[in-house]
């Protein structure tokens, strides 16, 4: 069984993000896998395990610098994978999912493909059934339960407000993970010194012959949020802390 899991190389939004220029974040943030392919990597290695015989190949667009989080996702029981190299952060969604099709058609056969059901920094939800559309495959996302049996796939999905559903899909096709469908586990020294030594093919982006002159969307404008001020406790009586209040509000922010 041969899986491809497409992983993002997004900021780790617990840490400090600084924007570079409006369009892209310093290379001195912390990056990270994107949460929700996390889950597509585990899945992915679960049911090559229950197969008996597989591989499971990561497949990134992104910067060079995207290997560190590739390795991470390796580290997490995935075989190999496949760099396909840019020079901005951000694409567009549209190219994005062209280029992750056109990697995966020059590897091979794939009998399933997992995405994470959005990415947390752009959070645009659009990969995986771009990435269905072009490689003419049946799609379905906000997936929590999957079995595979004679070549059909049964997923249990969120429909939001609570409620699920069940669908049979046949194979090969793309599922869009999220929370809930399994605990990716957290990777042992062994497993991330493993990682390290992993087949990684790199491809630039220009060899897949992708026009990039006019992408379909792009960003305007990219700003880190403003970082709320800090609280100030007050002490003593009621009527203590509302003299208090009252005198910040006029002579600090001056709204009285």
């Amino acid at each position: 069984m041969k899986i491809y899991v497409c992983v993002k190389h997004v900021p780790d939004t617990a840490a400090k993000i600084t924007v570079v220029g409006g369009t892209g974040f310093a290379e001195t943030c912390k990056f990270i896998v994107n949460p929700y392919d996390e889950y597509g990597v585990e899945e992915a290695v679960q049911q090559v395990k229950q197969a008996g015989s597989g591989e499971v190949i990561i497949v990134t667009v992104g910067k060079e610098t995207a290997l560190v989080t590739m390795r991470a996702a390796l580290a997490l029981g995935a075989d190999r994978g496949i760099l396909v190299k840019t020079d901005s952060h951000f694409l567009d969604s549209a190219l994005t999912s062209q280029a992750l099709q056109k990697a995966i058609e020059q590897d091979g056969s794939p009998d399933l493909i997992f995405c994470g059901k959005q990415s947390i920094d752009s959070e645009g939800m659009q990969t995986a059934f771009r990435l269905a559309k072009s490689l003419d495959m049946p799609v379905i996302t906000d997936v929590v339960d999957l079995s595979i049996n004679d070549g059909v796939a049964t997923v249990e999905r969120e429909t939001g407000g609570g409620s699920r559903e069940v669908i049979d899909m046949p194979l090969p096709g793309v599922i869009g993970a999220t929370r809930g469908l399994n605990e990716p586990r957290y990777p042992k020294l062994p497993d991330i010194l493993k990682a390290k030594k992993k087949e990684v093919k790199q491809i630039d982006i220009a060899e897949l012959g992708l026009d990039l002159s006019s992408p379909q969307t792009e960003i305007v404008n990219l700003e880190a949020v403003p970082e709320r001020g800090q609280a100030r406790m007050m002490e003593g009586s009621t009527r203590e802390m509302v003299e208090q209040l009252v005198k910040i509000l006029k002579e600090e922010d001056k709204v009285l």
